[in-house]
């Protein structure tokens, strides 16, 4: 998987961590076949197929038909402008939520490392 359009499950909303690695890996490569979105994604074709029609049926992405070089008709996957601002809202979300888990870590680490030097003190 491209590290650069992963974003886990447990990053956002579940429903919506797939939506934003899509519609990223969209803007990047409005040429990919479903084949090729699916396995970047690490999903099922037919999952990709799924998520596609979804994003599709929403109006957040629009398909134009095209020739690939190999004589089989393909689709250039564009996103709307709404596309664009939802892709927006969900990285946003996404950044609101890996700011507040590495400020919690700092914390959690902070505390880690007292309790480790109150232990190391304590030894005779």
């Amino acid at each position: 998987m491209n590290n650069d359009v992963s974003v886990s499950a447990t990053d956002v909303d579940p429903g919506h961590a797939v939506q934003l690695a899509l519609l990223r890996l969209l803007e990047r490569h409005p040429d990919y076949s479903q084949r090729q979105l699916a396995v970047e994604l690490g999903v099922s074709l037919g999952k990709a197929h799924y998520l596609l029609k979804a994003v599709l049926g929403k109006g957040w992405v629009k398909a134009k038909n095209f020739k690939r070089s190999d004589r089989k008709l393909g689709y250039l996957y564009v996103l709307t402008p709404q596309g664009v601002r939802q892709k927006l809202d969900l990285t946003q979300s996404f950044l609101l939520r890996k700011e507040r888990e590495y400020e919690m870590l700092k914390s959690q680490i902070l505390s880690l490392r007292e309790e480790l030097a109150a232990n190391a003190r304590a030894q005779p």
